[in-house]
């Protein structure tokens, strides 16, 4: 799994026509900004230690997250030293860039619980033999105040922390001076790796750049050193909203927040002018891949190969190749008689969009699928129910009812409780008998 990293930190990169790892970021489009000319080229001339910073701020990452996880492996794959920063200290302060209002401040137990549930993710990413998990808090939890206003913000002019664009852009609102001091917090980050683990480059979404160059800075100032920062582009779709946000919500990394069926359904549906974007910065399929699936989307759109190739790939890097064969297998059958041979827990996942109606047991044999149509809502009166299975359009389980008085039985019984009945192509209704 893991290619020899010798190889790599002697800038020998090879991934299809991409010959340096400088190059291969730029043609995945992530590069944004970069703090200075030298930043690039010491990536692919030496091996360098780089760290990524995540506030626990929920119990766990989401989609959006992926971007800086996935770009911190890249790093590791190209012979690279990473460091996950767990943001103990920082998550209790909160960064104010990219919101219009103040986070709410989250408690000690809160706080501990979304640590341990982003700790677990982030190290599915990284190979831990070579790679640095940390937490903050291990040097910002005991910091004395006075020795940090001494040590740290004597360095920097209120002019130059209102300039940054996560301060600037909340003024108008309100910003605290808790948030306000964010940028220090994550400057001196920078400066305590930097020192203990000769950390040389920070790694950050674009919304990132201000505390980013105020690490540099603080770097400088207190060392002499001349350490680098580089930002890649923040995921968004193609209307240039933020990437991560289904119609019910954020779409998390935990399978027990977001089933790995929902994933692979959220990226299945990325919009065609952004999937292309997506193959780049969120997997690890080869140049040469990725340009064949551009061409057969552009002549075939209709078939959405790169979609169910974007899905495959997140999918199994999040959850495991077994979870995304089982999302695979669910996707295919959402309207195919596949749908008996799912386990519950898939199946469930598959029809979570549909609505619901619990019926007695006892009334199992005496409901004709006529009936049924009627008292789910799938057709408004009986004579409507009757056209419709005429016409072909009535199903139970996804198998088709020609039968006016078929009526449905134990054997319909999908796990011994559940019947999915569909009207026509799309329209769904889970039956479930207690």
């Amino acid at each position: 799994m893991w290619p020899d990293r010798r190889l790599r930190a002697r800038g020998l990169w090879q991934a299809g026509s991409v010959a340096t790892f400088s190059e291969e970021l730029r043609w995945r489009g992530l590069l944004h900004q970069v703090t200075d000319d030298a930043a690039l080229p010491l990536l692919d001339r030496s091996r360098v230690t780089v760290y990524t910073g995540f506030d626990p701020t929920a119990a766990s990452l989401h989609v959006g997250h992926l971007l800086p996880l996935l770009t911190l492996r890249r790093f590791q794959l190209a012979g690279h030293r990473p460091i996950a920063l767990a943001g103990g200290a920082t998550g209790m302060v909160g960064d104010p860039g990219g919101r219009t209002g103040e986070r709410a401040l989250l408690g000690t137990d809160e706080l501990k619980a979304n640590l341990e549930g982003i700790r677990s993710q982030l190290e599915r990413f990284l190979d831990l033999d070579d790679a640095l998990l940390l937490d903050n808090a291990a040097w910002l939890g005991s910091a004395r105040l006075l020795d940090f206003l001494r040590d740290v913000g004597k360095h920097f002019t209120v002019g130059q922390m209102v300039a940054k664009e996560s301060v600037r852009s909340r003024l108008e609102q309100g910003i605290s001076y808790t948030e306000f001091s964010y940028m220090l917090l994550q400057a001196y980050d920078f400066l305590r790796l930097h020192a203990e683990h000769g950390c040389d480059l920070q790694v950050g979404g674009s919304d990132q750049w201000g505390n980013i160059t105020m690490g540099v800075e603080l770097v400088r100032r207190v060392t002499g050193d001349h350490v680098h920062g580089l930002t890649t582009p923040l995921l968004t779709k193609a209307d240039g909203t933020k990437f991560g946000k289904s119609e019910a919500g954020a779409v998390w990394l935990d399978p027990s927040m977001t089933s790995p069926y929902q994933l692979y359904q959220f990226l299945l549906r990325a919009e065609d002018d952004a999937v292309g974007a997506y193959l780049r910065q969120l997997t690890f399929l080869d140049r040469e891949e990725i340009e064949r699936l551009d061409g057969e989307t552009a002549a075939r759109p209709e078939q959405r190969a790169a979609h169910r190739a974007l899905a495959r790939e997140v999918t199994a890097l999040v959850h495991g190749a077994e979870e995304a064969d089982r999302a695979e297998r669910a996707a295919r059958a959402l309207f195919g008689e596949e749908i008996a041979a799912l386990d519950e827990r898939t199946l469930l996942d598959v029809v979570a969009d549909a609505p619901s109606t619990v019926l007695a047991r006892s009334e199992l044999e005496e409901l004709t699928v006529v009936d049924a149509l009627v008292r789910t809502g799938l057709a408004p009166s009986r004579g409507a129910a009757r056209r419709t299975q005429a016409q072909g359009g009535a199903y139970v389980n996804n198998r088709r009812v020609d039968d006016p008085e078929r009526a449905l039985s134990a054997g319909d019984l999908l796990h011994d409780r559940y019947v999915v009945l569909r009207r026509g192509r799309r329209d769904q209704h889970l039956l479930r008998f207690d």
